[in-house]
């Protein structure tokens, strides 16, 4: 579904460290989407091997972002 009307700005001084972090998290898993789809688009090995490097990153740190989140939310 397309949004008509976007977002309002993120101001991180408006938003605790977990809101941050889940937003981070939804992000990175956009982010992996696109990485998964730019594989499945470009087939040829060199181009196919940065992206598939790039979602492994992308998928550290979304993991990364996880336990720092889950971490947050044992304090609460």
């Amino acid at each position: 579904m397309l949004k008509i009307v976007p977002d309002p700005p993120l101001h991180p001084h408006d938003h605790s460290l977990e809101d941050l972090l889940v937003q981070i998290s939804e992000y990175l898993v956009c982010a992996l989407t696109v990485a998964q789809q730019t594989v499945l688009l470009q087939p040829q090995p060199p181009g196919q091997v940065l992206t598939l490097a790039t979602m492994h990153e992308i998928d550290s740190a979304r993991s990364l972002v996880e336990l720092a989140l889950s971490k947050v939310q044992l304090r609460h």
